[in-house]
């Protein structure tokens, strides 16, 4: 089935000159793409997505199979054909378009054909798609080849294929073979400094399935709240939490985790420690360190968690067992980054704890002997983990399969170099900081990030960057923008990490990418503009 995958890098568009469907409108743009002029055209009322006989009962083929055949066919952007005012839109008259000299004649259905059914995405899942509609060596109607997860990319790419011309929904005939240059393509967001209402979170998650993206990166606490609802310390949201109602249940979380787990989207959880933690306090007494100012304790002043207390360490084993087994993915994020040493270094019992270490005044030893031992929790409970950069450069003894996150900006090059110098694994965010806005394109300085930039003392090294995540850290977003300043900035990051190294035209990603912002605001979604003056048919109404 899947010997044609192995032909070679090309993209091969035939001038259509009737301006219909081509290449400048697939985002992220496909490995493999041969299109011509010849069209068919597809009636929603019949046109039909088959899975093989084999698959029948495919939970999440079936869901993905009901999801796109909704979204193949949006034809008016209110949903109701009326604008936001409640005035009636006009609709598009079809024409007869048969005596077209390109026209091929109907296609009726998309066949879907994969190797296996499957629960969750991982780390290793493969997501390669074949797709051909009606070519030369495929002259029946259309049909997408994939292991299982390539089905959801290759779904994507089809709908996208479809358009309007003249009135009718048509598309041309095309040969796609397509995979992702980078395995992991994340989002992040952070509900800690602002809470993200529910609803918000899932529309994240679609615009992530839209532009191939298939990580997100839940940052859900850190100092300023802490609305995670953990069954086992519920006083930590309880003291916490902005808001009583500014919270994720139990029940929220699994709303978020099936949403994303039907779409091919991995969420993997952060909690961040021993830094970041201030609004933990509130909830655990004694679990913070407690700064002092003269050799006397400030009231109310507290510092990171107190690495000192055997109790730290059982708190610890409790709660992330819970985390362990709420987030089904086979990494969490441990964090790890910005810890203030000044509270420690206030503090009488630290130091005497850190001369009885044997680590007088090394403060970054302090950190590494608390994240020893948390990374040793993990290993207890078999979870794989993810780190802030500071970890691997402070010396914590890490698992050969552990990841580590380059995040600071400056000389993140030479960052990376170490990083994959010393064996492991990374992921790079350090140029994609989506919360830094400033005026005009912008999405143009993350388009034209290369991640493979950086020396290497074997070519092999290069293998170790399993890819990289869009970071919108929350001081200055909530759930009034989160959204239209995510995305479609975080769009030109999809890309990056999906199509070709040598894809990097600017010209060329314009009208794709104003293209993709179009369908998204068709499908819902309120993303922002690309390039300066313009409009979408579906702005009327967001």
């Amino acid at each position: 089935m899947f010997s044609q995958l192995l032909l070679p890098l090309t993209i091969f568009c035939v001038s259509i000159g009737l301006q219909r469907v081509n290449c400048a409108n697939l985002w992220p743009q496909p490995q493999i793409l041969n299109q011509d002029a010849t069209f068919y055209t597809l009636d929603p009322s019949s046109f039909k997505l088959i899975l093989a006989k084999e698959r029948v009962g495919c939970e999440i083929l079936e869901k993905a199979i009901e999801r796109y055949s909704k979204l193949l066919f949006l034809s008016d952007c209110s949903r109701l054909n009326t604008d936001c005012d409640g005035k009636k839109l006009p609709t598009e008259p079809v024409e007869d378009i048969t005596n077209d000299p390109n026209y091929g004649g109907q296609l009726f259905n998309l066949s879907i054909d994969t190797n296996s059914c499957e629960k969750f995405i991982t780390s290793e899942s493969f997501e390669i798609y074949t797709l051909r509609v009606r070519t030369a060596d495929y002259p029946e109607d259309a049909a997408l080849f994939a292991p299982f997860w390539g089905i959801l990319r290759g779904l994507e790419t089809f709908s996208q294929l479809v358009t309007r011309y003249k009135g009718n929904w048509i598309i041309n005939s095309t040969f796609i073979v397509d995979y992702p240059r980078f395995t992991f393509r994340g989002v992040l967001l952070d509900t800690s400094r602002h809470y993200i209402p529910v609803h918000l979170l899932l529309q994240n998650l679609d615009a992530m399935a839209y532009n191939k993206m298939n990580v997100f990166h839940w940052h859900i606490v850190d100092d300023q709240s802490f609305p995670f609802v953990s069954s086992t310390f519920p006083k930590l949201s309880a003291a916490g939490a902005f808001r009583p109602t500014h919270i994720y249940t139990p029940e929220d979380v699994s709303t978020v985790l099936e949403y994303a787990r039907v779409r091919g989207i991995r969420v993997i959880a952060e909690f961040d420690t021993p830094g970041h933690t201030l609004a933990w306090g509130k909830g655990i007494p004694g679990l913070l360190t407690q700064c002092y100012k003269a050799g006397k304790p400030v009231k109310g002043s507290y510092g990171p968690i107190d690495p000192s207390q055997n109790s730290t360490y059982t708190f610890l084993k409790s709660l992330f067992a819970e985390i362990a087994k709420t987030f089904p993915d086979d990494f969490v994020h441990l964090g790890g980054d910005e810890v203030d040493f000044s509270c420690w270094q206030s503090n009488p019992d630290i130091n005497s704890f850190m001369e009885s270490q044997g680590i007088t005044g090394d403060y970054a030893a302090l950190e590494s002997f608390y994240l020893q031992k948390l990374v040793n929790i993990m290993d207890t409970l078999k979870k794989n983990y993810i780190v802030w950069q500071e970890v691997f450069d402070n010396g914590v003894k890490l698992r050969s399969d552990a990841v580590v996150h380059v995040w600071k900006s400056g000389d993140y090059q030479s960052e990376l170099s170490k990083v994959v110098a010393g064996g492991y694994r990374t992921i790079l965010s350090s140029p994609w900081y989506l919360n830094y806005i400033s005026y005009g394109s912008d999405w143009q300085t993350y388009y034209k990030v290369e991640p493979l930039h950086f020396n290497v003392t074997s070519h092999g090294e290069y293998d170790l960057v399993i890819g990289g995540e869009a970071c919108m850290w929350g001081e200055w977003v909530d759930g009034n923008n989160v959204i239209s300043r995510t995305w479609v900035r975080a769009s030109a990051v999809a890309e990056r990490l999906w199509s070709a190294k040598d894809v990097t035209s600017i010209t060329s990603a314009i009208p794709r990418l104003d293209d993709q912002r179009c369908r998204m605001l068709k499908r819902g979604i309120r993303v922002g503009p690309v390039q300066g003056p313009g409009s979408c048919e579906c702005d009327i109404c967001v």
